[in-house]
């Protein structure tokens, strides 16, 4: 019999991003980051290799990769707006967690299962994040599988990369609803 959790489910059917841009501090120290990170370390990992791992990046860190992140742009001749948005997102930030994936070697699980469970710990730290009352947001972008920043800037091992920035901080806006997915074209019932 199941044993129904209503508020859990009200709080999955009306979550929502808060844009990273309109998020400001104050942020949570570490005392409060804390609790996020258990619980998105809380994730499904099939083989329990738990093939993921947190960068919490603050104050000058965060600046930093946005000069590392500006001056790549410009080696890589990608376009200013582009590139702008791209350094804005460390630049403009207070808080933002790194999840790195991992993927080890496995004959039991293969990478693809280890690249999903990073992915649901950045959903995992999101969805903590917000229901503890913070605003988040998970961000990427080049700088994600870039792999000169990825080693200079976060000195990341050649196996690992970004599968999400979460930016968390106390948001300025709650944004208006969006449209969401048409579930009768999304979902096909099979039943023989």
């Amino acid at each position: 019999m199941p044993d129904p959790q209503p508020e859990v489910l009200e709080f999955l059917l009306s979550r929502r991003s808060r844009p990273a841009k309109t998020l400001t501090g104050p942020v949570p120290d570490r005392a409060a980051l804390m609790p996020l990170l258990t619980a998105a370390a809380r994730t499904p990992d099939h083989g329990k290799l738990e093939p993921w791992r947190f960068l919490v990046l603050e104050g000058a860190a965060l600046q930093r990769l946005a000069n590392l992140t500006e001056r790549l742009s410009r080696e890589r001749g990608i376009g200013d707006e582009k590139a702008e948005k791209a350094r804005q997102q460390f630049a403009k930030a207070e808080l933002v967690v790194a999840v790195v994936a991992a993927p080890e070697q496995s004959e039991k699980v293969p990478e693809i299962e280890q690249i999903l469970s990073a992915g649901a710990v950045c959903l995992s730290l999101l969805n903590a994040a917000l229901a503890s009352g913070w605003g988040a947001n998970w961000l990427s972008g080049w700088m994600a599988h870039d792999r000169e920043f990825l080693t200079e800037g976060l000195d990341l091992a050649a196996f690992e990369f970004v599968a999400g920035f979460i930016h968390i901080g106390s948001e300025t806006i709650a944004p208006p609803e969006r449209p969401r997915p048409d579930l009768d074209l999304k979902t096909t019932w099979i039943d023989s």
